[in-house]
């Protein structure tokens, strides 16, 4: 159902989205998924949840390869950018984001899965450090982190409402070069 959601969501937005009209796709009725979700805010934040765990295990399992830490910080880069313009699950964040300041029950959705973001980016940048992979002082992963992260989302952002000239491919060479910049690898 969440899968189905995300795509509905993807392809017309939230706004456009009827209960009635995903229960059609899902083969059930409104009354049923209005039951489960309450509104359509909560079904965002649950299918957005429930991409966001998918994605998860794979962050982890990358993070975990044995490899070096400038590879796994490649890898990381390139699963948390968009596939293309109206990725599924961008579109979930971009409504999600469209909502989130005059609802805090999203916003404080949007603050943990960020979160766990963040925390995995400090960890395989302070690894990197440790390593003498990175040239970054130590207490500075976390602001890095931090701004890699933002600039992902601009650049993530951009590629998935399809913006002219912003392509995945464009967004994974400014990120590693950002990356670069950020961890100022030790040559």
């Amino acid at each position: 159902m969440l899968e189905e959601a995300m795509r509905a969501i993807a392809q017309h937005g939230l706004a456009a989205l009827t209960m009635s009209g995903l229960a059609e796709r899902l083969g059930t009725s409104g009354g049923h998924i209005l039951y489960y979700f309450g509104s359509k805010d909560r079904l965002l934040l649950e299918a957005l949840r429930w991409s966001e765990d998918r994605l998860n295990e794979e962050r982890r399992a990358l993070l975990s390869r044995r490899t070096t830490v400038p590879r796994r910080l490649d890898a990381f880069l390139e699963l948390y950018l968009p596939d293309g313009p109206r990725d599924p699950r961008w579109m979930l964040w971009v409504e999600l984001w469209a909502r989130a300041a005059g609802n805090g029950e999203l916003t404080t959705a949007q603050e943990e899965i960020d979160r766990a973001w963040q925390e995995d980016l400090e960890r395989l940048l302070v690894r990197g450090v440790r390593q003498g992979r990175f040239g970054l002082p130590e207490e500075e992963a976390p602001a890095a982190a931090d701004e890699l992260l933002a600039l992902l989302d601009g650049l993530s952002t951009r590629v998935v409402l399809g913006l002219r000239g912003a392509t995945r491919e464009v967004a994974v060479r400014t990120a590693r070069r950002a990356a670069r910049n950020v961890t100022r690898p030790i040559e």
